[in-house]
């Protein structure tokens, strides 16, 4: 395992941007000439603490351009609302979009961080009517703010992961439909730590009838299974601080990476 806090600093300068856009995406800066595949999502396919993320792995053996559009944390929130972006990936041969959890997005009972899509910053008044004995100053992650939500009650939740499930799909449409037909969802399905959360794995709240309801908006689904690298011993080569090792554990490792670009590669050839 790697536990240099060098190697840390090494992988936080690699972060790039393109035009205007404000989103830090994984670098280095790919020329946007040539015909390119592009990848947007989330913090797998930014790929944290790894040196050779996915889209790396899948441009050396597809030989094409690959641009990582990944960003830290970001949800379909973040993707859309850049214009930047939005372009880049339209403008691609190919789009893979990794399909991201759909707490982490701005909806009718709560607002998040435009580009830290998973910072909580407040209730609306439909949620505080719903929960009107918590106090939502005392949160700062969508994902802990849920999760007590449902332990406090799992008979209101519902209604709360309705509504939070609605807006996805309604917000997925719009995106797959500004990129265009040929865009492929990327599900990497996390096994929830769990078997019992209500929540379930990463991304959270996703279901394969949910994706099923985007079928008319993109060229089709790659599903893989995937283990965050502490559960599946793959932390080797993995470059983190001792401050970062809790979320590092929870990241996917290379072999993880590896996985991916193999099954991605194998989907894309067949379309390309």
């Amino acid at each position: 395992m790697s536990y240099e806090v060098s190697g840390a600093r090494a992988l936080a300068d690699i972060p790039c941007r393109y035009g205007t856009s404000r989103l830090l995406v994984r670098g280095p800066r790919r020329s946007l000439r040539d015909p390119y595949i592009a990848f947007l999502g989330s913090s797998d396919t930014y790929g944290s603490f790894v040196t050779h993320p996915f889209v790396a792995l899948a441009e050396a053996e597809i030989g094409m351009t690959c641009v990582n559009l990944g960003c830290a944390n970001a949800g379909v929130d973040a993707l859309l609302n850049d214009p930047d972006v939005i372009e880049i990936a339209a403008g691609a041969r190919m789009a893979v979009v990794q399909v991201s959890g759909a707490q982490n997005m701005s909806n009718a009972l709560y607002r998040v961080h435009p580009r830290r899509n998973d910072r909580f910053l407040s209730a609306s008044a439909t949620l505080r009517a719903i929960y009107p004995e918590v106090d939502f100053t005392e949160f700062h992650f969508n994902k802990h703010m849920l999760s007590s939500l449902h332990d406090r009650s799992a008979n209101r939740f519902r209604a709360v992961r309705q509504e939070i499930q609605r807006a996805w799909l309604a917000r997925m449409r719009l995106l797959l439909d500004r990129l265009g037909s040929q865009t492929r969802l990327l599900w990497l399905r996390h096994a929830p730590p769990d078997p019992g959360s209500m929540l379930g794995g990463d991304p959270l709240m996703i279901t394969g009838s949910m994706l099923d309801e985007l079928a008319g908006h993109s060229g089709g689904v790659i599903e893989i299974a995937v283990t965050p690298a502490g559960r599946a011993s793959d932390l080797d080569g993995m470059f983190f601080g001792p401050l970062q090792a809790p979320i590092a554990e929870m990241s996917l490792g290379p072999r993880a990476h590896e996985k991916i670009a193999g099954q991605v590669v194998s989907c894309l050839r067949a379309a390309l």
